[in-house]
């Protein structure tokens, strides 16, 4: 159920950064080279990733792979909240920046629990192929 919940979280998430980038370019630090095709690969990866969680084969690299982006993406979250960036008009508000930025390492976690990449705090049980 968590893997299937993630997978649905990015694979919005990797469509809203193909059909809006312009809401992803005004939170992407300016440092990051490219910023447009960044955004855009960024949100072909999610889509890719999100699939390929589904998938037995390809589901701990995914694990991997997205708990790797969410630790590459927090610079984003971090503008985000520090310059106060309008997103659609609307201004966020602490209310929602620190629980955003809190939750990032739960985020992380997530991808690595489902993509069976750790199973902690549970303990260890064998999973079917």
């Amino acid at each position: 159920m968590l893997r299937w919940l993630l997978a649905a979280a990015y694979l919005i998430a990797g469509i809203a950064h193909l059909r809006s980038p312009e809401t992803f370019l005004a939170i992407t630090p300016e440092w990051v080279p490219f910023p447009r095709q960044t955004v855009m690969i960024t949100g072909l990866c999610e889509i890719a990733g999100a699939l390929a969680l589904l998938t037995t084969r390809l589901r701990w690299i995914a694990g991997a792979m997205f708990a790797a982006y969410a630790v590459c993406v927090y610079p984003a979250n971090i503008k985000h909240a520090v310059d106060g960036i309008a997103i659609g008009g609307k201004t966020l508000g602490l209310w929602y920046h620190i629980p955003r930025l809190a939750f990032q390492p739960v985020i992380i976690w997530w991808a690595l629990f489902a993509g069976r990449v750790i199973n902690w705090p549970f303990r260890r049980r064998e999973y079917p192929n």
